[in-house]
């Protein structure tokens, strides 16, 4: 079981995202075990429903949408620190802000 503010978009992924903003230091339930956010999470924001080892495929929608760059565990933000796109350049993500 998720928390009603993280949506599974297929049963596949291995990231939840968000359907609001997220506080820091908020209690979420990811599978089941209460996690604390250490940072916020904004609106659309992926978290990891699963352990992600590094260089393991971040699954989204069912489909691959980059790869871990170091292990990523249950709960924690997934975003450009930790993930690399295997479409878009990541620096190129940075620059743009998004």
């Amino acid at each position: 079981m998720d928390d009603p503010r993280l949506l599974l978009l297929c049963d596949h992924d291995n990231v939840l995202v968000a359907c609001r903003r997220i506080e820091a230091g908020e209690t979420i339930i990811v599978g089941g075990e209460s996690r604390i956010l250490i940072k916020a999470v904004e609106l659309g924001h992926k978290l990891a429903r699963l352990p992600i080892a590094p260089g393991m495929k971040v699954i989204k929608y069912g489909v691959p949408i980059g790869s871990a760059t170091r292990s990523i565990g249950p709960g924690e933000h997934v975003h450009i620190h930790n993930l690399k796109s295997d479409y878009t350049k990541t620096h190129v993500i940075a620059e743009t802000g998004s």
